[in-house]
């Protein structure tokens, strides 16, 4: 991504926050952003071009972030965290602060399931990627380890759209973290598996 088009896309996050993606023209993006009308529509044709390039944005960094910790992160448990982390609580947390918070989850909804089931995938396969190594006691327990990586990225994103608040979205997050554990390892399924002492996912 050019560093013209991340800048674009950044007036659009502020705008889209300030007044909603539907009150929101191209003409404000341009204002924002501080470049012509041709500029803009040279890189992106409308408001949706705009909204799937954030969701594309926002699914790069994610994934540079995962990727870039993994290494350094062994426990399956603490992968497990991190992905969570990157992939739906950062995004809640930032639609908490948002002024036009439903609005711009409609608009990216209604607009921009094409990038959003392709940011699902890319997140199901990082997913099934940390799982992998534990396919062999997945497959004994009678998990199809696809299955299963759609099914915690599914549920992932579902609990964001369901959860009242902070607290209850990490009770949907740790209780599909331990139901993945107790498949994975299951001869630790008889104890807590290691968490953090504040809610058992990164900050």
């Amino acid at each position: 991504m050019s560093e013209l088009e991340a800048t674009i896309l950044d007036a659009a996050t502020h705008v889209f926050s300030r007044y909603g993606v539907q009150r929101s023209s191209m003409v404000d993006l341009c204002k924002e952003a501080g470049v012509s009308r041709q500029t803009l529509y040279n890189r992106f044709r409308n408001k949706d071009d705009v909204l799937r390039g954030l969701i594309g944005r926002y699914t790069d960094l994610a994934i540079a972030e995962i990727r870039s910790e993994l290494d350094r992160t062994p426990d399956i448990g603490d992968r497990l965290d991190l992905i969570f982390d990157r992939m739906v609580l950062r995004g809640f947390d930032t639609i908490q602060t948002t002024p036009n918070a439903q609005d711009f989850i409609e608009g990216v909804n209604a607009t921009s399931q094409d990038a959003l089931e392709q940011s699902a995938e890319r997140f199901r396969s990082i997913i099934a990627e940390v799982l992998s190594p534990y396919q062999p006691q997945l497959a004994a327990a009678g998990l199809d380890l696809s299955a299963l990586s759609a099914c915690l990225q599914y549920s992932a994103k579902c609990a964001v759209m369901q959860a009242q608040d902070r607290a209850q979205l990490l009770t949907h997050l740790q209780t599909l973290r331990q139901l993945c554990l107790t498949a994975a390892l299951p001869q630790a399924s008889g104890r807590s598996p290691q968490r953090n002492d504040d809610h058992g996912h990164r900050a």
